[in-house]
């Protein structure tokens, strides 16, 4: 699971993260850095990333828990992203030719 997870654009601790977090929800960070044997400032990046990211949830509790995404809804935001950075390259396809046949090429 934490190579599939990596494949679609997660670094190796978020993975883990995410993973733990499906099977051990809801959990404060303290527990989650305690279960992966990580620090707290590493944890805490990776937290945040998943949470821009919607694949985790925290609580408004202090200290907050965290909740993990259902892993179908991962998926679909993973095509939405994907979908969007492939419109963002089709409609940018002619700049982007023009930019490498100029600079690369040295056409035109």
């Amino acid at each position: 699971m934490l190579k599939t997870l990596e494949s679609l654009g997660l670094k190796h601790l978020d993975a883990e993260v995410y993973v733990h977090l499906v099977q051990n929800d809801p959990q404060k960070a303290r527990d989650i850095a305690e279960a992966l044997e990580t620090y707290n400032r590493q944890l805490y990046r990776s937290l945040r990333s998943l949470q821009r990211k919607g694949i985790i949830t925290a609580s408004q509790n202090r200290p907050a828990t965290f909740s993990a995404v259902s892993f179908d809804k991962v998926l679909d935001q993973f095509i939405e992203a994907d979908r969007e950075e492939a419109q963002r390259i089709e409609e940018n396809k002619e700049q982007l030719l023009s930019m490498w046949r100029s600079k690369i090429l040295g056409e035109g």
